[in-house]
């Protein structure tokens, strides 16, 4: 029996990778019903009309609410019943979110509080909220948006400890390797089109996780959270320049094109800032940083403690361990796009 048995599990953006990845993991176990929860109808049908087709007893276990987290009814409308919710809308593009930062605020920022208000008021059990490495050291508006989600998810955490009900944690994670935003597809596109891969910045480094692994961590979270903890799962990295050789190593190499850093891009990712690193705990396979439960009255930690605000040395895509091409190579093949990309080029 698992923790999950007869229960209802309500994802929000659940149309997206992660989501289709969640019912992977969870469709065929003992769980009653999943609710996806999405602003995209056509979207919905399509997983649908897919889960009918691949899952066809397990599919009626499956139940879609068209809403938006920016819509407070909308959230509400859709908790009656849920036991457990794994928070995952939100916007993405770092160079939309530039341009475009109010959008960010109102889905990454309100949306979230939106959420966790009606999970509170519905006594939801556990919510699993999910960030990103851009959170950290924020310098674009999504980045910033994301690092307020955060600010706002320990906030709701406090409050929701004080009241003895629902346990709000978040997890914060690199890049998934062919989610939306990836880069990975746009270069198997460019390839197949016979176009050169073009490249931002040869040395920036990013973190390397795939769908799977991302589920697993939220899956982790869920079950060792105390209220407002932040999970991390170490993480490999690599270059662009490795990972795009490492993408034509697989598809062909039809040369490379430097184009110049995108709006908002760092050069490299951070996961567990210094300061953050002084409450962390490590758990194995993923770092627990644990919330800061100090209340307002500082004097009895400035005055009469110890004071320490920083570690040595944040977690990054540049201090972690770096992939060689051909590590990348065994990265992406454990992802099911590029493994069905390259089923299909075989096919042809």
């Amino acid at each position: 029996m698992s923790t999950f048995q007869n229960a209802t599990l309500l994802i929000t953006g659940g149309t997206g990778s992660f989501g289709n990845t969640v019912l992977k993991h969870f469709l065929t176990s003992d769980i009653g019903e999943i609710r996806i929860f999405s602003r995209d109808e056509k979207k919905q049908d399509d997983m649908r009309h897919a889960l009918q087709a691949k899952y066809p007893d397990q599919a009626r276990k499956v139940k879609f609410y068209v809403g938006d987290v920016r819509d407070k009814r909308s959230v509400a409308d859709a908790m009656p019943g849920v036991d457990f919710i794994f928070h995952a809308a939100a916007l993405k593009q770092v160079p939309s979110c530039e341009f475009f930062p109010m959008q960010a605020v109102k889905t990454n920022i309100e949306g979230t509080d939106n959420v966790l208000h009606a999970a509170i008021d519905a006594g939801v059990k556990r919510v699993v909220c999910l960030s990103t490495d851009k959170a950290a050291y924020p310098i674009n508006a999504m980045g910033i948006s994301k690092a307020m989600m955060e600010h706002v998810i320990t906030a709701n955490a406090r409050v929701a400890a004080e009241r003895g009900g629902t346990v709000i944690c978040c997890t914060r994670y690199g890049n998934v390797m062919c989610s939306r935003g990836s880069v990975i597809p746009l270069f198997i596109d460019q390839i197949r089109a016979g176009a050169p891969v073009t490249i931002t910045n040869p040395d920036m480094t990013r973190f390397l996780m795939n769908l799977d692994e991302a589920v697993e961590l939220v899956r982790f979270a869920f079950e060792h959270a105390n209220p407002g903890d932040l999970f991390i799962q170490k993480a490999d990295a690599s270059t662009i320049a490795d990972l795009a050789k490492a993408v034509q190593k697989l598809f062909g190499d039809t040369g490379t094109n430097f184009i110049g850093t995108r709006h908002g891009e760092k050069l490299f990712e951070t996961l567990m800032t210094r300061e953050e690193r002084l409450r962390s705990e490590d758990m194995g396979n993923y770092f627990r940083v644990c919330a800061d439960n100090r209340d307002l009255n500082y004097d009895k930690y400035f005055v009469e403690g110890k004071v320490e605000t920083q570690a040595e040395e944040s977690y990054t895509s540049h201090n972690t361990r770096r992939l060689s091409v051909d590590g990348v190579v065994e990265k992406l093949l454990t992802t099911d796009y590029v493994r069905e990309e390259l089923d299909g080029i075989r096919h042809v």
